[in-house]
């Protein structure tokens, strides 16, 4: 099959939804907005179908801030480490957003509530375009990715915790549009630390796990965690070990936190924050 009509749709995500199951081996997207690259991650992790090959030519910066989302970026690490998304950076000079394949070529025009996808399929334009493109993303520089993907994070959180601990990650992940901390949703570290306190996982375990796996540093989680203790959502007790200093249980901080189910303890958690 081949994408010879114009596509309209009321959200960018119908049309990524359709160009993806039309049976292309590759795509090349290029200049991609923050939504239509939010939404290609999500659209390709959802599919059950063959994806083909979708290499990315965007901004640098752009990237950045989307991947800042866990969320988006875990999943993001997903399809690259199975081959199907490879994401690079090239200035596109304000060019607007398009995908482009082997038969056609779409730009992607966004209004107020609907979103369209102008198809050409003229022979000599496209071979052009998809050479230019292809040539283009040859030369770019890869972006690569610092988180890990989700498939890692859940794999070593049920062997290195506990099976309870990877559910309610999953559950709280799934609770949230997105995971960046910066008031609009929790970081990665923060939703670990609420887990943790959750199933009573020690301080030190928490931490190595995130540490190893690639989430962020030791560091980092105890002072996320000594925030959230000021903040009255996190408790510690002390847990004598053999050798050396006592180590830290984490629990649950607030009634309204040990009260909720794990599919409303990020709503609990925000709530208590602001």
């Amino acid at each position: 099959m081949v994408i010879a009509s114009n596509l309209i749709a009321e959200g960018i995500e119908d049309i990524l939804g359709e160009v993806l199951s039309e049976g292309e081996s590759e795509l090349l997207v290029v200049n991609p907005t923050a939504d239509v690259l939010e939404s290609l991650v999500s659209v390709a992790t959802q599919s059950d179908d063959e994806l083909p090959t979708v290499r990315v030519i965007a901004d640098e910066s752009l990237l950045k801030d989307v991947v800042d989302d866990f969320i988006v970026a875990s999943n993001a690490a997903d399809l690259v480490e199975e081959g199907t998304l490879s994401l690079t950076t090239g200035d596109a000079d304000g060019q607007t957003s398009l995908i482009v394949t082997e038969r056609a070529v779409l730009s992607l025009v966004t209004t107020g509530e609907r979103v369209a996808a102008l198809v050409t399929d003229d022979e000599e334009f496209v071979t052009s375009a998809y050479d230019t493109y292809t040539t283009a993303w040859e030369e770019a520089p890869e972006f690569k990715l610092r988180t890990p993907s989700i498939s890692v994070v859940r794999e070593s959180l049920e062997t290195e915790l506990s099976e309870g601990v990877r559910t309610d990650f999953d559950t709280v992940l799934s609770s949230l549009q997105t995971a960046r901390g910066d008031g609009q949703g929790l970081d990665e570290v923060t939703i670990s630390l609420l887990v943790a306190a959750k199933n009573d996982i020690l301080l030190y375990d928490i931490s190595k796990w995130g540490e190893d796996v690639g989430i962020a540093s030791k560091a980092t989680f105890s002072r996320t965690k000594t925030k959230l203790e000021d903040l009255g959502l996190v408790d510690t007790e002390k847990v004598p070990i053999d050798v050396g200093r006592p180590r830290l249980r984490l629990k649950l901080g607030d009634d309204r936190l040990r009260q909720a189910d794990a599919d409303q303890l990020a709503g609990v958690a925000q709530s208590l924050l602001t």
